[in-house]
């Protein structure tokens, strides 16, 4: 069994807001692999099914991100699961938008989720960093994160991403972290313009020639005619 975790703030103010993306991987999870309701449980929201014959429980913390890791703390203890069984989804200010790496243990990098995480579990779990963009400055950070999603980057990166993590889950519950990453970089790929076909050169039909003809008849000269009758024909 492995815990997939995806981080975010419950209720509808934030459900768009980019520091969201992680509830948005496991909701997209759960709808494409048919998972049942979710359910409260371990101050949270989880539901149970199977990936790829993995067994995998969902979670959606509900305690806010800052004290996320109360949340996974209680579901991995109860399901007996080691660090390096949890999988934790969440935004990543350093990836460019659309963009998404794997990681095992390191630092929070400032992310108040991760931190929790880690002091109720330790740092070994397993990370799946979703590119959210950075706004520039760090004193744009705050409203960035909690700001939607504009209906044009959804359309553009955020949908065909979740599409893409949720039909390559199958792989992360294996434990195959980079044949994961390289599945969602090759259905997240954006699609090469077709080169434009050349011009062919128009098809050349050779004019028939022209059917030959003799020399033509001298015209009829009148005088000569008149003089012919007059004369009988004769020429003397």
């Amino acid at each position: 069994m492995v815990l997939f975790v995806g981080l975010g703030n419950p209720g509808p103010r934030y459900e768009g807001n980019r520091h969201n993306i992680g509830f948005m991987a496991v909701d997209a999870m759960a709808e494409r692999h048919r998972f049942p309701p979710w359910r409260r449980r371990f101050q949270g929201e989880a539901t149970e099914g199977h990936v790829a014959g993995i067994k995998v429980t969902l979670l959606k913390p509900m305690t806010y991100m800052n004290e996320s890791g109360q949340s996974v703390g209680e579901a991995m203890r109860w399901l007996k699961l080691q660090p390096d069984e949890v999988v934790v989804f969440h935004d990543e200010l350093d990836l460019a938008p659309g963009k998404l790496r794997t990681k095992t243990g390191g630092g929070a990098a400032g992310h108040n989720g991760l931190r929790s995480i880690t002091s109720h579990i330790g740092a070994d779990f397993r990370r799946v960093r979703l590119g959210i963009g950075h706004p520039g400055v760090k004193e744009l950070v705050h409203a960035h994160v909690l700001s939607d999603f504009a209906k044009e980057e959804r359309k553009a990166w955020l949908e065909p991403m979740l599409e893409a993590v949720s039909d390559a889950a199958g792989l992360l519950a294996k434990g195959d972290d980079p044949g994961f990453m390289n599945k969602v970089a090759s259905k997240t790929k954006p699609a090469k313009d077709k080169p434009q076909k050349e011009p062919s050169a128009p098809e050349f039909t050779p004019t028939p020639p022209r059917a030959s003809v003799g020399p033509s008849e001298p015209a009829p000269n009148p005088f000569a005619e008149a003089l012919r009758k007059l004369t009988g024909g004769r020429r003397d």
